[in-house]
């Protein structure tokens, strides 16, 4: 997965970049072995085909503009102020991020978490990558690695609050299936770059480890997301709406081991794709909250997981 960085691997790996957040939880180390990997890959990061906001004044004009404004920055990860349709501007903002960004860890598989207090911060950019302020979580409203790979935190600032606050507005998750060859944007807040690419195709059942994620996004090629960019929602560049939010990719080729997911097809047929990295859909999450942004698991149409 596009694991977090954390502590001294990441001070090693930024260097005089501009860290954001602090040092990351014990939990959240990376996995073993994948330090030097992990160095070598951000100090090629570079090389990938990413946008600054200093670039997209080149972009094309039938694709809305994708830029920095909604992300956030955690101490090891990726993330985004997000709202539902029927969220409303005195509602509870909530971050998105991804389950195995979690600052206690990963959850196991099978693990659904659920209203557990969490007093996070994230770091609010502005359209250019410019770091505003913080904001606070007040707990973690939903997370979970099994089918997917979310993280969900409420927090004790409002979407007017916020908007008051930093000119901010959040990011809105589409409601619908995204389609093959849709054009999309990975926003790292970590990283402060944006890999763009298409939607290759879909996978049944993507593997790494002990977890199954299902309906997963393949990328095109040309998104080359690294370690720090988990989390990072997937803007649909013809909606300027969420579809997806970053999580993996296979990093050596191996088959079906951590950093190293597979692909697995309806009849079992099992196939690998190094370098190629992927994405959880979001279109069935706004079904599972209701007023007030709050979760709502028994909710008609809704198909997280639960505890």
């Amino acid at each position: 997965m596009n694991r977090p960085l954390v502590g001294a691997l990441a001070t090693a790996v930024l260097g005089a970049a501009a860290l954001v957040g602090t040092a990351g939880p014990a939990g959240a180390t990376p996995h073993p072995g994948k330090a030097a990997q992990a160095q070598e890959q951000a100090q090629k990061q570079a090389k990938a085909p990413v946008i600054t906001a200093k670039s997209k004044s080149k972009a094309k004009s039938k694709v809305k503009a994708v830029d920095f404004a909604g992300t956030v920055a955690l101490s090891n990860c990726s993330g985004s102020i997000v709202k539902m349709p029927t969220s409303q501007e005195n509602d509870p903002a909530l971050v998105m991020s991804n389950g195995h960004c979690l600052e206690d860890g990963m959850p196991g598989a099978g693990e659904v978490i659920v209203d557990q207090p969490s007093s996070r911060s994230f770091t609010v950019l502005d359209a250019s990558a410019g770091e505003l302020g913080t904001i606070k979580a007040t707990k973690i409203a939903y997370a979970t690695m099994t089918d997917t790979d979310v993280s969900l935190y409420e927090t004790g600032s409002t979407y007017a609050e916020i908007e008051q606050k930093y000119k901010i507005k959040p990011l809105e998750l589409a409601t619908e299936h995204p389609t093959q060859g849709a054009g999309i944007s990975v926003v790292s807040g970590y990283w402060k770059k944006i890999y763009s690419c298409n939607i290759d195709g879909f996978v049944h059942n993507l593997k790494e480890g002990d977890w199954t994620w299902k309906d997963s996004v393949r990328y095109t090629p040309e998104c080359k997301t690294i370690g720090g960019t988990s989390g990072s929602p997937v803007v649909d560049t013809a909606t300027g709406k969420v579809a997806a939010i970053n999580n993996t990719g296979n990093e050596s080729g191996e088959e079906c081991t951590v950093n190293n997911p597979c692909e697995v097809d309806e009849n079992g047929k099992v196939t690998v794709r190094k370098g190629i990295n992927y994405a959880q859909q979001t279109y069935g999450i706004p079904k599972c909250f209701g007023v007030g942004n709050k979760l709502d698991l028994s909710a008609e149409g809704c198909e997280l997981p639960k505890p």
